[in-house]
C-alpha cells in the first residue's frame, strides 16, 4: 500500500477550559511558598483528554508549562483509586534511575538510553486538600505528540512501526529495572500479583455495581457473566512474577518526540505498583487480541469515532494481514519484547493475559460508569467509556473459547 508523506501537526495534549474549577488563589499562594522554580501566578487550563484523574496546564508568568494532576473531587468508592501519591513516588524514582545512566555516548540525552524510562520532572507533592480540594502533585509539562488512535493514521506506516518499536523496547526498559535499586522498596507485593488483582478488582466490581445514580436512583449493575470469569480465571492464572508495572501501558499515555519515532514521556502512573509484567504487554497489544471487525475500513480516520457512535468496540485490529494492517503484527511486537526482556517465545499462558487486559478493562468501565452516577467523572467522553463494560466482558469470552480447543477441558470451562 503506498502512502504520501503528510506534514505532521500536532497531535494530542489538547486543552480548554476548566471542567472540574480549582482554586487559584489557593494554588498560586502554594506554589509561590513551596515551588520556586514556577514562576506564580499561573494561568490553569484543563486537557480534554482522560477521564480519571483531573488533569491541567499551568502556565507562569514566562510562559513555561507545567502539569497538576490532582484526584477527583468526592468520596471514592476506592480507597487505593486515583492514588497520585504513588504517581509522585514512582516518577520521583524512575527520574533518579534515568539521572544515574551514563548518557556520554548519546549527546546527554537521557530518553536516548536504552535502559531508560523517559518520564515527566516532578516538582511537588501536595498533600493538603485544603489548597485545590484534593491531593496533587505538580510536573514538568513534556512537548509532543499523543495518539489517541492507535493506529496512528497520520504518520507514514514505516514511522508507525518505529512508534511501536519504541513503545516496546521502552516497556522492556522498565521491566529490566530491579525496582529495591531505584528507590521502590515496598511500592508493591513481591509476589502472587493476578490472585491479589483478582480479589481486589471482585470487591472493586462488586462496590461500582451497586453505585446508584444521583439523578435516577438506578444502580450502575453487574458486569455480565463476572462471577463465571472470576472462576475461570482463577484456575488459569499465569505463572508468577514480579516487575515494576506501569498498570495503563497503553499508546495514549505514551508522548512521542514532536518529530521523531521515539517516546520522551511515560504518562498516567496511578494505577503502577510491582506486580506481572506480561499483565503491561497485554494491555499494550490489546487492540491485537480481538479480529477486526471491519477490515475495508481499517484505514480509514474517522471509522473510530463512527464505530465508537455505534456503540461497538473500536480500534481492533487482530487478525489482519500484512498487507492490510496499518501496524505491525502481534507476533513480530511480541517477539520484538521478548527479545529485549530475555523472554522465551511464544509465551507460555498468553491466553490468559489476553483475556484479562479485557476483564479489567471492564471493570475500569464500570468504574466510569460509577463515576459517572455519581458526578464525579472529569471527561468529556466519560459517558461514553462508561457504557463499555457489557462489550468487554463479553471480549473476555470470546478469547477464553477462541483458545478452549487447545487447553485441557477442565481449565477451558467458562
Amino acid at each position: 500500500m503506498g502512502e504520501d508523506k503528510k506534514p505532521q501537526k500536532k497531535i494530542g495534549q489538547e486543552f480548554g477550559e476548566m471542567r472540574q474549577t480549582v482554586d487559584l488563589d489557593a494554588l498560586n499562594a502554594y506554589i509561590k511558598a513551596n515551588v520556586p522554580a514556577i514562576s506564580a501566578p499561573v494561568q490553569v487550563k484543563q486537557f480534554s483528554f482522560g477521564q480519571s484523574n483531573p488533569t491541567y496546564i499551568l502556565t507562569d508568568t514566562k510562559s513555561a508549562r507545567y502539569v497538576l494532576r490532582k484526584k477527583p473531587p468526592g468520596d471514592l468508592l476506592s480507597p487505593t483509586a486515583h492514588a497520585v501519591e504513588r504517581e509522585y513516588r514512582i516518577l520521583a524514582c524512575l527520574n533518579k534511575h534515568n539521572e544515574s545512566l551514563d548518557v556520554s555516548k548519546y549527546g546527554g540525552d537521557r530518553n536516548l538510553h536504552p535502559d531508560a524510562v523517559p518520564v515527566p520532572k516532578v516538582f511537588c507533592l501536595c498533600e493538603d486538600k485544603a489548597v485545590v480540594g484534593t491531593n496533587f502533585y505538580i510536573m514538568e509539562f513534556v512537548e509532543g505528540r499523543i495518539f489517541a488512535d492507535v493506529r496512528m493514521l497520520d504518520i507514514p506506516k514505516e514511522e508507525r512501526r518505529k512508534l511501536w518499536m519504541s513503545a516496546l523496547r521502552v516497556l522492556a526498559a522498565m521491566h529490566r529495572i530491579s525496582p529495591n535499586t531505584i528507590g521502590l522498596e515496598g511500592y508493591g507485593k513481591p509476589s502472587d500479583f493476578y490472585p491479589r488483582q483478582l480479589k481486589a478488582l471482585s470487591t472493586i466490581s462488586n462496590i461500582q455495581g451497586k453505585t446508584k445514580d444521583k439523578d435516577s436512583g438506578e444502580e450502575v449493575g453487574e458486569i455480565p457473566g463476572f462471577k463465571d470469569l472470576v472462576g475461570w480465571f482463577s484456575q488459569n492464572l499465569p505463572k508468577d512474577e514480579n516487575t515494576i508495572c506501569h498498570g495503563d501501558y497503553k499508546i495514549d499515555n505514551l508522548i512521542y518526540h514532536p518529530t521523531e519515532p521515539r517516546i520522551v514521556g511515560v504518562l498516567d502512573w496511578e494505577l503502577s505498583t510491582l506486580g506481572h509484567p506480561l499483565s503491561d504487554l497485554a494491555n499494550l497489544l490489546q487492540p491485537f487480541s480481538l479480529d477486526c471487525p471491519n477490515p475495508s475500513a481499517i484505514n480509514d480516520p474517522e471509522e473510530r469515532k463512527r464505530s465508537m457512535e455505534r456503540g461497538e468496540m473500536y480500534m481492533l485490529i487482530g487478525g489482519l494481514s500484512d498487507d492490510v494492517s496499518p501496524l505491525p503484527g502481534k507476533e513480530e511486537l511480541m517477539k520484538t519484547y521478548c527479545k529485549e526482556v530475555g523472554r522465551e517465545y511464544p509465551i507460555p499462558g498468553w491466553v490468559t493475559c489476553e483475556a484479562w487486559a479485557w476483564f479489567r478493562n471492564a471493570v475500569i468501565s464500570q468504574g466510569i460508569a460509577a463515576r459517572v452516577a455519581q458526578k464525579q467523572a472529569s471527561s468529556a467522553e466519560a459517558k461514553m467509556y462508561a457504557t463499555k463494560f457489557p462489550a468487554a466482558s463479553e471480549a473476555v469470552k470470546t478469547i477464553i473459547k477462541r483458545s478452549s480447543s487447545s487447553a485441557p477441558p477442565e481449565r477451558s470451562k467458562l
